[in-house]
C-alpha cells in the first residue's frame, strides 16, 4: 500500500500533464505560477492554500505504515537495488500536482516557469527561500546535476527526458532547459516533476570518508530540500521519517495543511499475511487492500465490529488513471513471437471463474491500456482515428479495421473447452500440434514450455487456474515466486519468460509511452517495456501522441495506438476494481472531502493524537 504513494512521486512518468500559463499578477518575463491542460487554472495568483486540505490540520502524532519486500538504497537515482519506501518526502521537485485538478500543477522548488510559443526550451526560476537541510540554497547548478545524472543513470529518465539536449543556468535563479524538437507540449510539464538532488552533497564525503558515489546503491541517510529527514533505520526491516522544524516551504500554499505527521515510520514485511495481520494487531495505521476476498472475508476483526477500524471504498485515485494489469510475456523469448501464440494463451484465462470463486464478483476484466478512462477504445475506428490507422495500413493487424477487441468469456465447464478449442487452433496456425499430453513446435520439436515468473506468493492464486488450464492443452506453464530484491534484477534484466504487470497512465499520456511500448527501449534495461515490443507503427503513433497539435488529435492518436496494442496481443489482459479499498485505526483523521482525484494519503491526513 504504502509504496504506491512513494512511487507517486517518484516515478515521473505516472505525472504526465499538458500545460495552459496563468501570467502571474507582477508578471516578469513571461513566468507563470502554474499549469493546466483543461481550461484556466482553478487557483489564482495569491491563492492561500488548495480547497481540499484542512488548513487547521494539527501538526504530530505518529503514522505506522507497512510495505512488502525490503530495502537497500536511499539513492533515488540509479535503477539499482531496492529504494525504500517513503524515500520521497525527503526530496522536492519544481512544480507540486493539485489532486482537485485534473491535469495541473503549481510551482514547489520554482516559483515560476516560462517558455516561449513554440517550445523550443522552458525556463524555471527557483524560490529565493528554498533550501536543502544543510541550509544552503537549492541552486541552478543543482536542477542541471539532477537531469544530467537521471539521464545517465536511471532508463526511465533516459526516454523521458530523450529531447532534452541540455540545461543552461540563464540567471541567478533561473535555469533553462533546451529542446531538440519544438511543439512537444508536455516537456515542460514532466521537467517540473523532475526530483532535484543536492550537487554539492553528492560531490562531497560521505560519513565513511570516502568520496560519494551517485551510481551506486547507498543507506547512507541522503541530504534532500523536503518536508522530512531520515532518522533512523534498520537496514531492510525499518524506517523512520521526521518533520523537520526548519523545513524552509512549510509555509507555502502548495504545502498547507500538509505534512501533518511528526514521524512516519515503515515497517518492511516478507509475507504479506504477517503484514495484515500487524494491521489488525493495530501496528500498522493504515491499509490499502488489493486482495477482494479478503476485504470480503476477513475483515471481520472485533477493531471493524467496534468502530476503532474504519472501512471505506473510495473511486477518487482512480478517477484519472486509465490501468493496465496483466501478465506479459516476454517477446525476447522465441516462443511468444507470434502473435497467435500469445493469443491462444489468453484463451486459456478463465477470468469469470477466477472472479466469482476468488474475488467475489469485486473485478472488471481489462480490454483496454487505458482501462476506465475516456482514452480507451471501443467499437470500430472512426474520423480521425481511422484516419490515422489507415495512414499505418501496412504495418498493422488487419482486424484493427474488422473486429473490435474483445476478452475470450467463459465461466463455465462448456465455455472454457470452446475456448480452450480455440487456443489449439490457434497454436495450429502458428505451428505447434498436440503430440501425446504435449504441445510442440513441429519445426523445432521444442514444447511450449515458459516460467511465470512472481513477486509474492499472494499472487499465484490468481494465477495458478491459468496454469491448470494450460497443462489441459499440452501448455507447461511454472510458477516461480522470488523475494523482492531477485525479483526486481531480473524484470530490470529482462530475465523472464512472463511476469506479471501493471502499467498506470494519466490522463495526458506523451513521453512516458516510449519507455513503455517505444521500440528504443525494447532492449535497455531497466525500461518498462516489459514486453519487448519493437513496432514502427507504435512508434509512430507514439510520435504523434507527443506533437499532437491539439487534444483531439491526441486523443484519436492514443486511441489508434491503444488498438494496435490490443490487436498484437503483447499481454494477457488481468482485471482490475474501479475502486480503492482503504482501513485505517481511527486515530487518523482527513478531510471531510478527499481530492476529486486522490485519496489525498497521507499528504492531507493527520493524527487525532497530534498536541
Amino acid at each position: 500500500m504504502a509504496r504506491t504513494w512513494s512511487k507517486r512521486r517518484l516515478i515521473v512518468a505516472l505525472v504526465a500533464l499538458s500545460w495552459l500559463a496563468l501570467p502571474v499578477q507582477a508578471q516578469e518575463q513571461n513566468f507563470q505560477i502554474g499549469t493546466s491542460s483543461i481550461g484556466e487554472l482553478k487557483y489564482k495568483p495569491g491563492f492561500k492554500h488548495f480547497d481540499y486540505v484542512n488548513p487547521n490540520a494539527p501538526k504530530g502524532g505518529t503514522l505506522n505504515l507497512s510495505t512488502t519486500g525490503t530495502f537497500d538504497t536511499f539513492n533515488p537515482l540509479p535503477a539499482k537495488g531496492e529504494l525504500a519506501d517513503g524515500a520521497a518526502l525527503v526530496f522536492e521537485t519544481l512544480t507540486k500536482s493539485a489532486d482537485d485538478e485534473l491535469l495541473a500543477s503549481y510551482g514547489l522548488l520554482a516559483e515560476g516557469i516560462s517558455f516561449p510559443a513554440d517550445i523550443s526550451s522552458a525556463t524555471f526560476r527557483l524560490r529565493a527561500e528554498a533550501k536543502w537541510a544543510d541550509g544552503q540554497p537549492v541552486t541552478p547548478e543543482d536542477v542541471i546535476f539532477s537531469l544530467d545524472k537521471f539521464k545517465q543513470l536511471n532508463p526511465l529518465y533516459a526516454n523521458y527526458y530523450k529531447h532534452v539536449v541540455r540545461a543552461e543556468k540563464t540567471g541567478d535563479r533561473d535555469v533553462t532547459f533546451i529542446f531538440d524538437e519544438k511543439g512537444n507540449k508536455e516537456l515542460p510539464n514532466i521537467l517540473g516533476q523532475l526530483m532535484i538532488l543536492p550537487k554539492h552533497w553528492w560531490e562531497g564525503t560521505g560519513s565513511d570518508g570516502k568520496p560519494r558515489d551517485i551510481t551506486k546503491t547507498t543507506l547512507e541517510p541522503i541530504l534532500g530540500s523536503g518536508p522530512y529527514k531520515i532518522a533512523a533505520f534498520t537496514a531492510g526491516s525499518t524506517v523512520r521519517y521526521e518533520l523537520r522544524d526548519d523545513y524552509w516551504g512549510k509555509d507555502l500554499n502548495v504545502n498547507v495543511g500538509q505534512n501533518n505527521f511528526r514521524n512516519v515510520n515503515y515497517t518492511f514485511f516478507g509475507d504479506r499475511e504477517v503484514e495484515f495481520e500487524a494491521f489488525r494487531a493495530g501496528n500498522v495505521d493504515y491499509r490499502q487492500e488489493t486482495q477482494a476476498s479478503r476485504w470480503a472475508k476477513a475483515y471481520d476483526f472485533p477493531a471493524i465490529k467496534d468502530g476503532r477500524v474504519i472501512r471505506e471504498e473510495v473511486p477518487n485515485a482512480l478517477r484519472a488513471v486509465g490501468v493496465m494489469q496483466a501478465l506479459t510475456p516476454n517477446l525476447r523469448r522465441d516462443q511468444f513471437k507470434d502473435p497467435r501464440v500469445r493469443e491462444a494463451l489468453n484463451y486459456a484465462l478463465d477470468f469469470e471463474d477466477l472472479n466469482r470463486n476468488l474475488a467475489f464478483n469485486a473485478f472488471k476484466r481489462i480490454d483496454s491500456y487505458f482501462w476506465g478512462t475516456e482514452l480507451a477504445s471501443s467499437g470500430l475506428p472512426q474520423g480521425r482515428e481511422l484516419e490515422i490507422l489507415q495512414s499505418l495500413k501496412d504495418q498493422v493487424p488487419p482486424e484493427v479495421f474488422t473486429t473490435p477487441y474483445a476478452n475470450p468469456v467463459a465461466g463455465d465447464p462448456q465455455k472454457l473447452r470452446d475456448n480452450l478449442r480455440k487456443a489449439i487452433g490457434l497454436f495450429k496456425e502458428a505451428g505447434y500440434e498436440l503430440q501425446g499430453n504435449r504441445m510442440v513446435n513441429t519445426k523445432t520439436g521444442q514444447p511450449m514450455s515458459f516460467e511465470i515468473l512472481l513477486s509474492n506468493p499472494s499472487f499465484e492464486r490468481s494465477v495458478m487456474p491459468f496454469v491448470n488450464n494450460l497443462k489441459k492443452i499440452g501448455v507447461d506453464a511454472r510458477l516461480r515466486t522470488v523475494d523482492a530484491s531477485q525479483y526486481t534484477n531480473r524484470v530490470r534484466s529482462f530475465d523472464y519468460d512472463m511476469i506479471w504487470s501493471v502499467w498506470a497512465e494519466t490522463m495526458n499520456p506523451g513521453n512516458e509511452q516510449m519507455d513503455y511500448w517505444g521500440s528504443q527501449s525494447a532492449n535497455q534495461q531497466g525500461s518498462r517495456n516489459y514486453a519487448g515490443i519493437a513496432n514502427p507503427a507504435i512508434d509512430a503513433l507514439i510520435r504523434m501522441i507527443i506533437f499532437a497539435p491539439n487534444r483531439d488529435e491526441q486523443v484519436a492518436a492514443i486511441k489508434a495506438m491503444d488498438r494496435v496494442l490490443l490487436a498484437n496481443h503483447y499481454v494477457i489482459p488481468l482485471f482490475y476494481s474501479n475502486n480503492s479499498r482503504i482501513a485505517y485505526w481511527n486515530k487518523l483523521a482527513h478531510p471531510a472531502e478527499l481530492p476529486t482525484y486522490s485519496i489525498g494519503f497521507p499528504d492531507v491526513w493527520w493524527s487525532k493524537d497530534a498536541k
